[in-house]
């Protein structure tokens, strides 16, 4: 089974919307877990519009599945991790001023920087994703970094999947099928949802994780948290 990561920015984003603590993030992480999820995802960015570091810091405490720390690895993100020391991080390379991620790693032209990080986490016990493309030259160039897994940036699927299904997703059973052969591990996300998940998941050879936080909380606003929660994990078997 394909493992559910659930980004919880967007609580976060509510919460701070008034100030205070309503709703309250860690008891969201702890209930997302009772419900089901088998990770917990944050993406803190410099600004903190969303997850504060100190929710990275409180975070660790509370999840008790796999935690993953998401980022562009400048100095004081690369000091979180190696504070909080979660199950995965992984890297993303995000604009300051980036509204969401929109891009992944050109692993050629960052690959000594990208194999420094990467070995600083690793020596520390933290297993390592790189958001990439779907495009066979970059997931090849991870695979020179030392990384443990890519994570495919899945917008041009879900963009394609009400017209062009099957053409949209040829790029990524391309891609995932030369990772598989590097011996590196598969993660996705980005606007995947209840609509096209199933599909990706059924394409996807060894695909072990997806994180989603956007689609997953919009869709709870309608059918609740806990059922959209276990609406993910039967489309994930």
């Amino acid at each position: 089974m394909t493992k559910l990561s659930v980004n919880i920015n967007k609580i976060a984003t509510l919460r701070n919307a008034r100030g205070g603590n309503t709703p309250n993030l860690l008891k969201a992480a702890a209930d997302i877990e009772k419900f089901g999820a088998q990770g917990i995802t944050i993406h803190p960015r410099p600004d903190e519009r969303h997850i504060r570091y100190q929710d990275a810091r409180d975070l660790t405490k509370i999840v008790t599945t796999e935690f993953n720390i998401e980022g562009n690895p400048n100095p004081k993100f690369i000091d979180l991790v190696l504070e909080t020391k979660p199950t995965q991080v992984t890297l993303v390379p995000d604009a300051v001023d980036a509204i969401t991620s929109n891009a992944g790693w050109d692993t050629i032209t960052h690959e000594a920087f990208l194999k420094e990080v990467i070995t600083t986490f690793k020596q520390n016990g933290i297993r390592t994703s790189i958001f990439v493309n779907a495009d066979n030259k970059m997931v090849e160039g991870a695979a020179k970094t030392g990384t443990d897994r890519i994570e495919l940036y899945t917008e041009s699927y879900a963009k394609s999947y009400d017209k062009e299904k099957e053409k949209g997703i040829q790029p990524f059973i391309d891609a995932a099928k030369i990772a598989n052969t590097l011996e590196l591990g598969i993660n996705a996300g980005h606007d995947l949802s209840l609509d096209n998940i199933q599909y990706f998941k059924e394409n996807i050879p060894g695909l072990l994780e997806v994180s989603i936080g956007h689609a997953l909380i919009c869709e709870s606003l309608y059918l609740g948290l806990d059922n959209v929660v276990n609406m993910y994990l039967n489309k994930l078997k």
